[in-house]
């Protein structure tokens, strides 16, 4: 008896173990990619050393579509949009900018090679998220990140300006499709916030990434920018959106955002402009107090029940 009672009582553990990874899986936030240029973008995927891989690594993001993902609580990494890409039929070539070095359109574990827009998070397991829309490696296109059915602050931040058109032209690379951050460009330590200048009293900011900040006052300018730059929600789902200014930054004549030109009046809103129209998207986020349950995976559910019925045997 004494034996049967120990046996079950292991069965039970081992199940409550099966059925936590399962409300886990349920439990993980949202990733929604939207794509509003006139151009094809590949995002790229990175997740932090420690953090599981998503469904995708890089993906190709049509004109006017969107693909979600879903990630695991405590999940951390980076987004970024490639543009100007070349595959062939096998799924070979580069990108223009954000290239993340593969040769593949999947990143296979690479990050973006600077400049590129970046989006950053770390999922909070029970508690807040932490995300950013970065600067710190250049600019190659606009992006923000929306916040969805969370609790807390939840507030959009990204980069609406097209920051190609005002880059510095000693931060402007061939063809003015990205602009460079300036330890990019020129590799010095207090531009870097490198050695020296490895702390947020040494490291100020400088002329370059003033342009930034006065441009996008919500992204990460430099490399101690934080103070303005990250924000926090619980439970949330979150959006990507590439391009989000309407009508787009770029001209439908020709797809390449290379190549592209700008159309006749600069739909860009200065700062005031862009605070306004984020204050309009933060009044239509919703709000709770619990975290939301997210999409019901049957296959889990198929899973767990199989391991149910099969431990049910021993009893």
């Amino acid at each position: 008896m004494a034996l049967f009672s120990g046996g079950h009582h292991s069965i039970t553990t081992i199940f409550s173990f099966i059925l936590l990874v399962f409300i886990q899986g349920v439990t993980a936030a949202t990733f929604t990619f939207n794509n509003r240029c006139d151009y094809t973008v590949w995002p790229g995927i990175l997740a932090n050393p420690g953090s599981l891989k998503l469904e995708s690594t890089g993906f190709e993001l049509t004109k006017g579509s969107s693909r979600s993902f879903q990630a695991p609580t405590g999940w951390a990494g980076r987004f970024w949009g490639r543009t100007g890409c070349n595959f062939d039929d096998s799924g070979r070539g580069s990108c223009t900018t954000g290239d993340c070095g593969s040769g593949e359109i999947e990143c296979n574990g690479a990050g973006a090679i600077p400049p590129a827009t970046l989006a950053e998070f770390t999922l909070g397991s029970g508690s807040q998220d932490f995300y950013d829309v970065s600067l710190v490696d250049g600019y190659n296109l606009p992006m923000i990140v929306e916040g969805n059915g969370g609790s807390g602050e939840c507030a959009t931040t990204g980069c609406l300006t097209d920051l190609n058109k005002k880059c510095p032209s000693e931060l402007r690379i061939d063809g003015g499709a990205a602009c460079k951050s300036a330890c990019d460009a020129f590799g010095k330590p207090e531009y870097c916030c490198s050695g020296a200048y490895n702390s947020p009293a040494a490291c100020k900011p400088s002329m370059y990434s003033q342009v930034f900040k006065s441009a996008c006052p919500k992204s990460y300018s430099y490399a101690f920018d934080d103070a303005t730059s990250t924000f926090t929600c619980s439970g949330s789902d979150y959006t990507i959106t590439f391009c989000p200014n309407v009508p787009s930054l770029k001209s439908s004549k020709d797809p390449s955002p290379t190549t592209a030109e700008a159309t006749g009046s600069d739909p860009v809103p200065d700062p005031m402009q862009e605070s306004a129209l984020t204050s309009q998207w933060l009044a239509n986020l919703a709000t709770g107090d619990c975290p939301r349950i997210r999409p019901f995976s049957l296959l889990r559910f198929g899973f767990v029940v199989t391991i149910f019925l099969a431990l049910s045997l021993f009893l």
